[in-house]
């Protein structure tokens, strides 16, 4: 059995919890409740869970008696056990009321093919179903949630090293990380290449991130723990003063959450130059003020188009961004590839300077979202949508580049648009471009003079016939 498979299984058993009101998240959630203790044991790291609270002392209980001792355990688990197992369940409860429905829950997980499972990788399993739970509209989990495509290429162009620190302010399920980490193993032989206190430092410290909601937080944990990744995930808002001590960064990856704070309150940070109510210029300040000054740091960040041309604080950040960074690489995404399909986004490339003013000499944009495919559900996006973008990036001199989708504009350009980075798109073959019609005023004119000149010729031609019907 596939993990493709037993995915689908146990998004099936989703239909078991309907009658008893339990959305889709919810469902994921509860899921993780129980399929961490099915995993510690099949991956023989039980000795963690406190004795008495294991898989099977679970599956040795049925029906009323099982629904008290479910209770109790997650109570139990995120009170008093250690480390990642107290993250995961600190706060956990059920929405569970029916006690078959749980039984047959735990049942059907304890059926599954596990040996098929851990050949494929159960941090596989794991990240597949997360993102099932992401395509269902109904779920909402999509804002957690980054296509893997997106991810991987994101990842690809940044190439993260041994010995970086990398972060995510907005980790969600922790996705950008857990690419990150995935890409250093593969050009590493999973770490056989570093020596034993590197391999250490990949493990344990290399990856961090930060989230603010509970249910995601938790599912981020579970998710990093089955690829063997356990660094710091704060459950906490990047945008209050905690997030202060999130800098020194080599790399950041992300996608922050989309809107304003509620009520359009501003960000709690007191360190920032320019606060705003908008949450994505506040994480866009904290990002690039997150990296290291050494010249090398990076980012590469998923931000929606207002923040290319927001007048104001926007228009300030921006030049205070192209100041301090190399602002290299404007993706503009194509749309539908996210939960809100409306939603136009763009991922900027930029690197930290060693000074703080006039690293920016030029911005290239790639179009990959004018004359697109449409994407969503039904045509989702690939790696192989990529390919072009890829290529122009990796250039040795981007200006021999051969791309209609491949432009720049310099600082001084830019300066001159108002510091707006909307900019780089082709035309759109759907669009009547209506800077190529004739002005109406000068069309007008030009039309009467065309008539007074054909009537001149006309009563030229009368007077003529006249002359010749008098001789």
């Amino acid at each position: 059995m596939t993990t493709q498979e037993i995915v689908q299984k146990l998004w099936n058993l989703c239909n078991v919890l309907r009658d008893d009101g339990i959305t889709y998240h919810q469902y994921v959630t509860e899921l993780t409740y129980i399929l961490f203790l099915k995993m510690a044991k099949e991956t023989g790291s039980e000795k963690d869970i406190p004795e008495g609270w294991r898989w099977d002392d679970l599956t040795a209980k049925s029906g009323v008696a099982l629904k008290s001792y479910y209770k109790k355990l997650l109570t139990q688990l995120g009170e008093h056990s250690t480390g990642r197992i107290r993250e995961i369940y600190q706060g956990a409860s059920t929405n569970i009321d029916e006690p078959k429905n749980l039984e047959k829950i735990i049942t059907s997980i304890d059926a599954l093919d596990w040996f098929s499972a851990r050949e494929e990788g159960l941090g596989n399993l794991y990240e597949g179903l997360l993102e099932k739970n992401a395509n269902e509209k109904k779920s909402g989990a999509g804002q957690y949630f980054t296509p893997r495509p997106l991810i991987d290429v994101m990842t690809r162009l940044m190439k993260p090293q041994p010995g970086e620190r990398c972060n995510d302010p907005a980790c969600g399920t922790f996705g950008f990380m857990l690419a990150a980490s995935r890409y250093v193993r593969e050009h590493t032989d999973d770490f056989f290449d570093l020596d034993a206190d590197m391999a250490t430092f990949e493990k344990n410290e290399a990856f961090t991130g930060c989230e603010l909601v509970h249910d995601a937080h938790r599912l981020a944990l579970m998710n990093a723990m089955l690829h063997d990744v356990n660094g710091k995930i704060f459950l906490a808002d990047t945008l209050s003063n905690v997030g202060k001590q999130m800098k020194g960064y080599d790399l950041v990856l992300t996608n922050p959450p989309f809107g304003t704070k509620k009520g359009g309150e501003r960000a709690t940070r007191d360190d920032f130059t320019f606060p705003t109510s908008n949450k994505q210029l506040n994480f866009l300040q904290h990002i690039y003020r997150s990296l290291k000054a050494d010249g090398k740091a990076r980012a590469a960040v998923v931000l929606p188009d207002n923040v290319l041309f927001a007048d104001g604080d926007g228009a300030k950040i921006r030049a205070d961004l192209m100041d301090k960074c190399d602002l290299h690489t404007v993706l503009r995404l194509p749309t539908g590839i996210f939960y809100a399909q409306g939603v136009k986004t763009n991922v900027l490339f930029f690197t930290r300077g060693k000074t703080d003013k006039g690293n920016t000499k030029e911005v290239w944009f790639y179009d990959l979202r004018t004359n697109m495919p449409s994407f969503g559900k039904t045509n989702p996006l690939k790696t192989e949508h990529f390919k072009n973008i890829e290529a122009a990036f990796e250039a040795k001199d981007r200006h021999t580049v051969k791309d209609e989708r491949f432009s720049v504009f310099t600082r001084d350009e830019i300066r001159a648009k108002g510091d707006s980075l909307d900019l780089g798109l082709i035309r759109d073959d759907s669009v009547l471009d209506y800077d190529d019609l004739p002005d109406p005023v000068e069309s007008c004119e030009e039309t009467i003079a065309q008539l007074e000149e054909a009537t001149g010729l006309l009563m030229d031609v009368v007077k003529e016939l006249k002359s010749l019907r008098a001789s």
